[in-house]
């Protein structure tokens, strides 16, 4: 018996690491073929979009209950409820600061580029731009509004990020005064976390479908001849996206954690690639939060700081409307001065919170907060559908690096992370169990104490 232990103990991780790894390489081989397929077959890949979309639903189904659980365990582990408000205080200080400026480094590239000189506006693009004024973006009294659910169970079922976040931290707060009475709840909420971690470990195996179905609709609809006079605000804005991640964000990095931004990159890899290949920072949202928990972060800086980044910490989305707004601006043939951009990237930074959770929320938002603000500039928002989407790419890869790097800093001035576990964890020393979502050694030992948690429940 002692003999055999030591022969089966090495193999079982390395089987779930192999497996794991080949389903990343079969996402990036989807999302080539989705590259050729929309290019050969245009038609054909456009009508393969429902693939991609229905394994982002997949994923935005497991949202709810995730971050539910997450706030919920993070809120009950914590004695004093002063420390979980001082997260959300230091959390939305600097959401705040982020987003101001993103809009500034949008601000300075795009009056330097100027891209949008020369371009010509039919009326067919007007409609188009007018289209995209979605009815979902919501003035700031009713955003506000909107965060409390009908009842306690429609936050569960609507799918609205905030609203779950409300009941959960009203949760988190009960059960933390009830003290050891509500142990057995926890206890229950955490086996119930395990549950959804592991459908969605069962979920990921649908990734290359999804991707394949995402990226060959995309190419398929936009095609390259409509890149060729948008090329100067692509790569303008991927290049501005690039500077702010790896200049602003990793020197923050440096000098509060003492991390090197690559490195926290690398072990967020198969999470980027995830973005890339859907268009959508929400289908990394469940992976982010149990890889941030296990890197070292508290429960309560996890729980709090990351559902609450992807509503509020939106740098990729900033740069986004400032650059967009610019482009059109000059492609009408009205520039804006300095005094007029201000305000209306003023207004667009609290727009944006009003249309958290709207599908595509990049391009309504600017829409909206177009129309509210300046109706003229709404003509040409027809101007960038076609290359919206792949510009979401970038938006939505920018604001997971923002928010994956908002939790090791905020961790950081709270007190609330585990310094030597980071090293090891990005050093390699401590993989991450791919398959079920969960620490390797937190599910060897959650198998065990079952029995004896079976009698504290009894006891209580």
């Amino acid at each position: 018996m002692a003999a055999s232990t030591p022969d089966t103990a090495p193999a079982a991780p390395a089987v779930k690491r192999d497996r794991t790894h080949y389903l990343y390489i079969a996402v990036i081989a989807a999302v080539a073929l989705g590259i050729a397929v929309g290019l050969i077959w245009p038609d054909l890949g456009v009508e393969l979009k429902p693939l991609g979309t229905g394994f982002v639903n997949l994923i935005k189904m497991m949202i709810s209950p995730i971050i539910f659980c997450t706030i919920v365990l993070g809120i009950g582990s914590v004695r004093k409820a002063a420390k979980v408000g001082a997260v959300g205080g230091i959390a939305l200080g600097y959401f705040l600061v982020m987003s101001l400026v993103a809009l500034s480094i949008g601000l300075v590239v795009g009056n330097v580029l100027h891209p949008g000189d020369g371009l010509h506006l039919t009326d067919a693009l007007k409609a188009t731009g007018h289209d995209q004024v979605s009815a979902d973006a919501l003035p700031p009294v009713e955003f506000v509004l909107s965060i409390i659910p009908m009842t306690f169970v429609s936050a569960f079922t609507e799918g609205q990020v905030l609203q779950t976040l409300l009941v959960a931290l009203l949760t988190g707060f009960a059960l933390q005064a009830m003290g050891p009475v509500g142990q057995p709840v926890l206890r229950g909420i955490e086996h119930i976390q395990r549950l959804v971690f592991r459908i969605l470990a069962m979920v990921m195996w649908a990734a290359p479908i999804g991707a394949f179905g995402a990226i060959a609709a995309v190419v398929g609809s936009a095609g390259l001849d409509a890149l060729k006079s948008l090329a100067v605000l692509m790569l303008g804005f991927y290049v501005t996206c690039f500077l702010f991640v790896f200049i602003v964000l990793a020197a923050l990095l440096r000098a509060v954690s003492g991390l090197n931004i690559f490195s926290l990159f690398k072990y967020l890899g198969r999470e980027f690639l995830l973005i890339l290949s859907t268009s959508s920072s929400e289908s990394a949202l469940p992976r982010l939060i149990a890889k941030m928990e296990h890197l070292g972060v508290s429960k309560a800086v996890v729980g709090i700081t990351v559902p609450t980044g992807y509503s509020f910490n939106l740098d990729g989305t900033m740069i986004y409307m400032t650059m967009a707004s610019l482009y059109i601006a000059d492609a009408l043939g009205t520039p804006m001065s300095i005094g007029e951009q201000i305000p209306l990237l003023l207004f667009l930074l609290l727009a944006s919170k009003g249309a958290a959770g709207v599908s595509g929320a990049g391009l309504a938002t600017l829409a909206g907060g177009l129309q509210s603000h300046k109706p003229a500039l709404v003509d040409g928002v027809g101007l960038i559908v076609g290359i919206d989407r792949f510009m979401s790419e970038a938006r939505a890869l920018t604001n997971f690096a923002g928010n994956s790097v908002a939790t090791v800093l905020i961790g950081t001035w709270t007190k609330e992370i585990d310094k030597d576990r980071v090293k090891q964890v990005l050093a390699g020393e401590l993989p991450f169990d791919e398959t079920t979502l969960l620490d390797e050694g937190e599910a060897a030992a959650a198998a065990e104490p079952t029995g004896d948690g079976e009698k504290e429940l009894a006891k209580a």
